[in-house]
């Protein structure tokens, strides 16, 4: 299934020189931190990442990590996600067919399904995810409100779920409405996210 790619897209990637790269945010508020190595050809994403974070209000102390790798048009191929708490530890498997069809897996539990017709996935706590459909339709050069159907992963018990995101250019950045939170980012011009409100700030 070929799936678009706006020019926008193609043309706010920076030189291949300045990849791969390490990504590193840490949270507003709370001790977590997230990192990762980003590899980019073209629209294609690999990301090798780790979340982790000290027990607060917010959540218990966990540390996950996660690989992911798009296709060509930046649309996701597959998610492994590996999180650990002090009682225990859950992993987890995404992939998508061509067909469109994602599979989960969490070792006990096998799902099928659609998700709406989604093309992303999009992990709680993270500011990374963010940048798969804002680079894929090329929101850091501006956009109409668009919706964006992706499978929401809870980090923390690997819970799955059909949401929808809404992103909009806004006059401070790109505004971003999802099941938790509503803010506007802003994003360097490769569509990775420099400030999230609320959640994240890169360092």
């Amino acid at each position: 299934m070929s799936i678009p790619v706006p020019d926008a897209a193609r043309s706010a990637a920076s030189p291949a020189s300045n990849w791969p790269a390490i990504l590193t945010w840490r949270a507003y508020d709370v001790p977590r931190m997230e990192s990762v190595r980003v590899q980019l050809s073209g629209s294609r994403i690999k990301a090798a990442g780790r979340i982790v974070g000290a027990q607060c209000a917010e959540h218990p102390a966990f540390s996950a990590s996660y690989d992911l790798v798009t296709d060509e048009n930046g649309v996701t191929r597959r998610l492994s996600v590996r999180t650990t708490v002090a009682a225990g530890e859950r992993h987890m498997s995404i992939s998508r067919s061509e067909e469109g069809i994602w599979m989960v897996d969490n070792g006990t539990q096998h799902q099928r399904s659609a998700f709406g017709g989604a093309l992303d996935v999009d992990v709680i706590l993270s500011p990374f995810f963010n940048a798969l459909p804002i680079r894929r339709y090329g929101l850091q050069s501006g956009a109409d409100e668009l919706e964006v159907p992706v499978v929401y992963v809870n980090l923390l018990d690997l819970g799955i779920e059909e949401a929808t995101l809404v992103y909009s250019s806004a006059a401070d950045g790109i505004h971003v409405l999802s099941p938790v939170s509503s803010s506007s980012v802003t994003v360097d011009g490769d569509g990775f996210v420099v400030n999230y409100p609320g959640l994240a700030g890169r360092i």
